[in-house]
């Protein structure tokens, strides 16, 4: 097949928010950050930033816990990034936040989901059907908060995106970024 004909590559990050606290008498939506989620967060959009990540659009859960975590994480990039609040992946399976992806324009090329389990782990597993196995053993384990998959897809648009299509190329934690700094 000649280059020109190839199908292009799209990009599709999913970000699980970071650690969230359970203050009293406040609602699921409303529910803030914890102490250890403002720590993770910057370090997750950090990583973003070094590893070259920074995607065309960021798609964010209007859950006050997920657009804390994109505050933090959208600061560590190195440029502003267009954002858009969606309200259609707040606790709702992965075939409804596949859905919300499939209506993108197709000049977007690299997508930033920012959401919550279980939707975002099983959306993960349900599109990585190849890639780093590594990767894919610890995604098979647990999707953590701050958990960060990075996944390929031979599409034009992302109106083509099916599940077992992708190839998972990094699945990042907190937890690992920060032993990674340490060791």
């Amino acid at each position: 097949m000649p280059d020109d004909a190839r199908p292009s590559t799209r990009r599709l990050m999913l970000l699980r928010h970071a650690k969230s606290a359970w203050p009293d008498g406040v609602a699921d939506h409303r529910r803030p950050l914890s102490e250890r989620g403002r720590k993770a967060a910057p370090v997750v959009g950090a990583f973003m930033a070094r590893q070259g990540l920074a995607p065309d659009l960021a798609l964010v859960s209007t859950a006050r816990r997920a657009q804390e975590t994109w505050e933090l994480v959208a600061g560590a990039l190195p440029h502003k990034i267009p954002e858009r609040d969606a309200v259609g992946i707040y606790e709702v399976a992965a075939t409804a936040i596949l859905d919300a992806i499939r209506r993108i324009e197709p000049t977007v090329e690299k997508l930033l989901l920012v959401g919550h389990n279980p939707g975002m782990a099983e959306l993960a597993l349900l599109l990585a059907g190849r890639g780093d196995e590594a990767a894919l053993e610890r995604l098979r384990e647990k999707f953590p908060t701050a958990g960060l998959a990075v996944m390929d897809f031979d599409i034009e648009r992302w109106s083509d995106i099916a599940p077992g299509t992708g190839r998972l190329v990094r699945f990042v934690t907190p937890r690992m970024l920060e032993e990674e700094r340490s060791g």
